[in-house]
């Protein structure tokens, strides 16, 4: 599959990669380029960038001296940092506290992503981290929980593993269906009422960020909600999970 990138308006590029699971099959991964007010950019996640994907960023960014920061939302999404780090040496990386453990040769950030002074430095998003579950699970097979982010100027969330969309549905897809991590309740926190706690969480999310338009997904695609259908959907998706996520 060849990398691609989509102008979704208002400052945000959604860049579409490659990643092979177990030598196999191609499940996809992403980043996104975000303009900020100031004009300057910043990243989320961390992508070797090639070919045109990267001549078309690099024509954007002043060959990368206008990447201020580069924010790594998800703390098991590391293959890349490094190349990252040597491709934009200037910016400013941040993570969560497993990637300086996994990536030490980059040069990390005091602040963890998910922090409040990280969302305080760039009022162009709105950030959201899953309640009720492991942001950095105890098991390392489990990626349920990610440092969720919302464009609004765009109507684009980006979400690494936390929501997917059925691997059926393609872009511009008719009324997508939403479903959760399936390694969502092996994630739940060792707490009472820990399932209550994520699916409270999930949805005030689908109200608070019920104009979603694009959906980035890590290993989902781009997908195309119509206005409401976002809502509707993850509203659907914790109706259906409740009872097994609180029963834990």
């Amino acid at each position: 599959m060849n990398d691609e990138i989509y102008d979704l308006g208002a400052g945000f590029w959604s860049i579409r990669g490659s990643f092979i699971k177990n030598g196999i099959i191609d499940i996809g991964v992403q980043c996104a380029l975000i303009k900020l007010s100031s004009g300057r950019f910043i990243f989320l996640d961390s992508y070797t960038l090639k070919d045109e994907v990267r001549q078309q960023v690099m024509a954007l960014t002043n060959d990368g001296q206008d990447v201020e920061a580069v924010l790594n939302v998800h703390p098991f999404h590391t293959i890349h940092c490094a190349q990252m780090a040597k491709d934009f040496p200037q910016a400013t990386f941040y993570g969560s506290s497993r990637h300086p453990k996994q990536v030490p040769e980059v040069s990390w950030a005091e602040d963890l992503v998910e922090s409040d002074a990280v969302a305080e430095r760039y009022p162009e998003l709105k950030f959201s981290l899953p309640q009720g579950i492991y942001y950095i699970a105890p098991d390392e097979s489990v990626h349920a929980s990610s440092l969720l982010v919302y464009h609004p100027a765009s109507q684009s969330i980006y979400v690494d593993d936390t929501f997917e969309i059925p691997p059926s549905k393609l872009f511009d897809a008719v009324q997508p269906n939403l479903g959760l991590h399936p390694t969502t309740k092996q994630a739940l926190k060792d707490e009472p009422d820990a399932g209550k706690a994520y699916c409270d969480w999930a949805i005030d999310l689908a109200h608070e960020w019920r104009s979603v338009h694009h959906f980035c997904g890590a290993h989902s695609g781009l997908v195309v909600f119509e206005e409401g259908q976002f809502e509707a959907a993850l509203l659907s998706a914790i109706n259906n999970a409740r009872s097994e996520l609180e029963a834990k």
